[in-house]
């Protein structure tokens, strides 16, 4: 938990990557703001779950690329083509195990949402 003020915080939540997780999935994604996911590009056809629920209720995310040490590194435009993302939807590359990797991911997530909210209005 990362407290921005009084009205607001960032939870940083890991699920698995099963299917059988979906519920848990669909639970986390109701009443979110958005989503920071994670993905493993050793097995980058997982994120395609995730990422329809997130798209089916409407909310935004951002992509992190979890780099693990001796995994091979893909461009971050290859990755967004893998996985079908919009051009303005947010792609780092990170280390998980890194606190501040995870906190500066986190912040362009909620960058990206204020430019959102700023657009919409």
């Amino acid at each position: 938990r990362i407290t921005l003020n009084p009205q607001l915080a960032l939870y940083l939540f890991g699920t698995p990557g099963q299917q059988r997780f979906v519920p848990l999935w669909e639970e986390l994604a109701r009443g979110a703001l958005g989503a920071l996911v994670l993905i493993d590009t050793r097995r980058i056809d997982k994120a395609d779950e995730v990422l329809s629920v997130l798209e089916e209720r409407g909310v935004p995310y951002a992509v992190g690329i979890n780099e693990f040490d001796g995994a091979r590194s893909y461009p971050l435009e290859e990755v967004r083509d893998a996985l079908d993302l919009a051009p303005n939807t947010p792609l780092v590359h990170l280390d998980a195990r890194d606190r501040g990797a995870c906190l500066r991911s986190l912040i362009t997530l909620v960058e990206f949402l204020f430019h959102r909210l700023e657009f919409q209005q």
